[in-house]
């Protein structure tokens, strides 16, 4: 007896379905993570009156101390990235489950707040 071809085919679309979905839910939680972490980052930084100073001394020494663990993905730049990110996106229900972090460390370098609005309308279309 032989499978039909549109029985496999939906089998096939639930697979593909799930898999998209655990990549995108994958990635939010990577974009949760960062914002998370930059506002204990920030809140850290305002606790101190030099906060420019103190701020770099965080970034460095924290990536000092999660790089062995954790890899790459917690450099310096790559937390300064994250500590901006905060400050962009302050509010974490704003941000968007569709967008990976590859779309908000593209955001972030957008100064101009109505370019920014922008460009997330134009890729929330998509």
């Amino acid at each position: 007896m032989q499978l039909k071809k549109e029985f496999i085919k939906q089998i096939r679309d639930i697979i593909a379905n799930a898999k998209n979905k655990a990549i995108r839910s994958v990635d939010m939680e990577r974009v949760l993570m960062y914002w998370q972490m930059d506002k204990v980052i920030f809140e850290e930084e305002q606790k101190d009156k030099e906060r420019a100073a103190y701020g770099e001394f965080i970034i460095k020494s924290l990536s000092n101390e999660l790089q062995p663990q954790f890899g790459n993905g917690f450099s310096i730049r790559q937390l300064e990235m994250c500590r901006q990110f905060y400050r962009t996106f302050p509010i974490a229900n704003a941000l968007r489950s569709q967008f990976c972090w590859t779309h908000y460390r593209i955001l972030i370098r957008i100064d101009n707040q109505d370019k920014r609005t922008f460009c997330i309308a134009e890729t929330e279309k998509k």
